[in-house]
This record gives structure tokens, sequence and C-alpha cells, in this order.
């Protein structure tokens, strides 16, 4: 199937704005790594990979101290200006090389098969398009190229289904930076045309009671190989 050009449709790099949120996430997120566990989520999620890497969605740089030093370099895509300063300050601190740059998922400002691997983390639930900017992770990964993934979405029994539902049509993307809590990244992933390889279904946190947003997945997937652009 053919894929699209980042140039077909061009998204502004500032099209996020959400500064109050970005102020928010940046303390929660921080606190999370040792309460709730997320820094060795992060580790898992990037054990092992290599060569160049694009991080879409990097948010305040959380990840960019778990890269391995077999990375080459990554070039980390954040939106939303407040939280991609707090990237840059991250990146001087990595391990490895990172270059923060604006730009949206849907249309990212990269060559198309440029990179061995892509890294989504918390991502899926706020772009606005979820096939457009898998597909354009498709595109800018080469064939065979591999997608870690770790995200939440639509999870437990009737009840918290609905509720999920629920909080995404009224006030939740409106309170949480656009996010949405009933989405179903491992869904979106298969009808994009990737490869799903092993995924985990988890709860964060993972001893605690399960909020809509607690319904996670950590896993890899890959652009198949003879896949053509």
């Amino acid at each position: 199937m053919p894929l699209r050009s980042a140039r077909s449709r061009s998204v502004p790099p500032d099209a996020v704005h959400h500064p109050l949120f970005a102020r928010y996430y940046a303390r929660f997120s921080t606190s999370a790594e040792t309460r709730m566990g997320m820094a060795r989520v992060r580790e898992r999620l990037l054990a092992g990979l290599s060569g160049r890497v694009i991080e879409v969605g990097a948010g305040n740089g959380l990840n960019f101290a778990h890269y391995p030093g077999a990375v080459s370099e990554v070039v980390a895509i954040e939106p939303e200006r407040s939280l991609r300063h707090m990237a840059v300050d991250a990146a001087l601190r990595a391990q490895v090389p990172v270059d923060v740059a604006p730009g949206a998922a849907e249309a990212l400002p990269v060559k198309s098969e440029a990179f061995d691997a892509a890294v989504v983390s918390l991502v899926l639930c706020s772009v606005r398009d979820v096939p457009r900017a898998l597909g354009e992770l498709r595109r800018v990964l080469r064939p065979g190229g591999e997608l870690r993934f770790f995200e939440h979405g639509r999870g437990g029994g009737r009840v918290m289904t609905f509720t999920q539902r629920a909080l995404d049509r009224t006030v939740w993307p409106a309170l949480a930076g656009g996010c949405h809590v009933s989405r179903d990244p491992v869904a979106a992933l298969r009808d994009a045309g990737f490869t799903l390889g092993p995924y985990r279904r988890m709860l964060m946190p993972e001893n605690g009671p399960a909020l809509p947003m607690s319904y996670c997945v950590l896993g890899t997937a890959w652009r198949p190989p003879g896949d053509d652009a």
C-alpha cells in the first residue's frame, strides 16, 4: 500500500498548544517515574534499540535517559512548545545524541525510510488523526524497522468502557490536552498495516485502583519488510 508523503498535507509545528496542561503533565510525569514505576516501563520500552530512532511526541524528554548506547541518534518530535523546551534540557543530559524538533505526528518533518526504529509513548491517545499519524510512522521507518509503543486506551468491563467513551465525548479531551481514554492502540496499529509483535497489557499503576486511563499496553510492531513506499 502506498504511503503518504509528509509534503502532501502540512501541519503547523506548533498546532498543539496546551501550556497549562504541559506544566501539569511535566510535574505528574516526573513524580510517576518512581511513584508509579514509569522508569521501569521506559527501560522495557527502549531496551535493545539501536541505530537511528525517531520518537514522536517526546513530551518533556523523560525517555531520553533510558536509550541504550547502541542508539546512534534520536530525533525527538514534540509539537507542544512548553514541553519541547523541557525536552531540549533533557536532551543535553542524555547519554546518546538527541535532536529535539517541532513537528506534528500527522506530518513528520523527516525523510522517508530514514529510521531503524520509532517510539511512541502515551502519544496515540492525543493525536488528532491516528491513521494519518501511523501512516507517517510507516513512511519514515525503513522496511523491517520496528515501532516500540507504550499507550493507554480502552479496557475494563462494560461499565468502564462506557465511562471511557462518555469522558471522550465530554470533558476529558479539553481537560487533558486532547487526550482520549477509549481509543484502541493495538487495533489502530493493525489497521495501519503494521505487523504486531509481542505486547503486554497492564494496569498503571499496577497496584492501585483502576482508573479510565489505567489500561495500558506495551509492545513492538514492525513495518513489513516488503512494504514499498
